[in-house]
């Protein structure tokens, strides 16, 4: 009899992708194994209730979009890690370095040009706290807020050092606006950070495994239209650039569903966002990319089941430090041996291998999914989920061209997929 092993999904409000993915594994129908040791690759959603920490774990791989802020999971994730042996996209043990803070850091020691950044107490502290009171007025020193933010650099961001997903974010252009955003921060721990302007362009990379698509984002626009269907925006150096940076920083910290938020100025780029527990997946917002999701997601997933990779719950920070503290590499050398460690890491030749070996027709049976009834019901189904029903024929239309279009591009294959500038 065939074994089966699960995959979980362990999801908020994701209501899209994960219809998408389930759709997938029912079609490819995938089974692993070597002779009479055989199992079959089923999913399902991960549903929350009181835990015994001796329980046994059904799932042998968990996609958790859920625990960056759902506390319950989230102890849950880490001991199904810790005594299950539990696959886990991404790590839960890193999560303090998705705030914004510990990876700006991490990446400064590797050389990464990140912008001016300084960080401030917090403007008031819990008030039903005594400690906190005592605690400051002793060794808390006055500091002059101008100064600093004249030693950053005018115009400025000031924003959560562990936020996501643009909270709490405001742009600084006077001391005045600096003392309004200071006063309204409360109790949050506030970055200062530099602006990159004037900046040619705005790029957010999604990866999933060693899997990385850069994308042009306008963050000026409303959600669903801020990333700009462009395949030339990023000169080839620059392609190269934010593909490195993205894995090497998710092979730092063992995150293997994450995105790069960056900035493209005078041919220097400027990673300003690298940790999100949980990147932007929507259909409604990636559109025309929103392939690129399913399918990387499928194929990392069957590759980290079918081959049995382990998952890495410690980090080793040394062989990063040692190149990054090295000074005789410049930094081309530095980029070119951070992807080596991260290729070590995400095994991506043989992860390459597999795919070809395994799923040698997966875009041409995704395509037909894409342009098929389910997919199509999945679309409608999220478009009224998000739109109000004024709006539903018309976003059903416009979602429904560019995601065809997106399949028919992404999902034929060619040459090369970096992102070339137009001449």
């Amino acid at each position: 009899m065939t074994a089966e092993k699960w995959i979980g999904l362990s999801l908020g409000t994701d209501i899209d992708w994960p219809a998408c993915f389930e759709a997938m594994v029912r079609r490819l129908q995938p089974r692993f194994g070597r002779g009479k040791q055989q199992f079959d690759v089923k999913v399902r959603r991960v549903l929350m209730d009181p835990f015994s920490l001796t329980d046994p774990s059904k799932y042998v791989l968990v996609v958790d979009r859920l625990t960056h802020w759902f506390k319950f999971a989230r102890e849950w994730l880490k001991k199904a890690a810790l005594m299950n042996d539990v696959y886990l996209l991404n790590n839960p043990f890193t999560f303090q370095a998705m705030e914004k803070h510990s990876a700006f850091c991490a990446m400064m020691r590797l050389g990464v040009r990140i912008p001016p950044t300084v960080l401030l107490p917090q403007k008031e502290y819990p008030r039903n706290s005594p400690a906190y009171a005592k605690t400051t007025a002793r060794y808390n020193l006055l500091f002059d807020l101008d100064q600093i933010a004249d030693q950053v650099g005018y115009p400025l961001y000031m924003k959560p050092y562990d936020g996501g997903g643009w909270r709490g974010v405001t742009r600084v252009e006077s001391s005045r606006e600096l003392h309004k955003a200071y006063d309204h921060s409360g109790t949050e721990i506030m970055h200062l950070q530099r602006a990159v302007e004037p900046c040619d362009v705005f790029a957010r990379a999604l990866a999933i495994g060693p899997q990385v698509l850069p994308m042009r984002y306008d963050a000026s626009q409303p959600l669903h239209a801020r990333y700009v269907v462009d395949h030339g925006f990023l000169s080839p150096a620059m392609g190269r650039e934010i593909n490195i940076l993205t894995k090497t920083i998710n092979a730092f910290f063992r995150w293997e569903y994450n995105s790069c938020e960056a900035i493209v100025a005078d041919e220097i780029l400027y990673p300003i966002d690298f940790a999100n527990a949980c990147p932007d997946s929507s259909l409604t917002s990636l559109h025309y990319y929103f392939p690129f999701v399913v399918k990387s997601l499928l194929l990392w997933t069957l590759f980290c089941v079918g081959t049995g990779r382990k998952m890495r719950r410690n980090l080793d920070f040394e062989p990063w430090f040692a190149i990054g503290d090295d000074p005789s590499l410049d930094y081309s050398e530095k980029l070119d041996h951070y992807e080596r460690l991260a290729d070590e890491y995400f095994e991506t030749a043989k992860f390459e291998e597999f795919c070809a070996r395994r799923f040698p027709d997966i875009d041409s049976q995704l395509l037909e999914f894409f342009l098929g009834d389910e997919f199509d019901a999945i679309l409608c189904q999220k478009v009224k989920d998000v739109f109000p029903a004024r709006e539903h024929d018309e976003f059903i239309e416009h979602f429904r061209g560019l995601v065809r279009l997106g399949a028919r591009g992404m999902l034929s294959p060619r040459p090369d997929k970096t992102p070339r500038r137009r001449n």
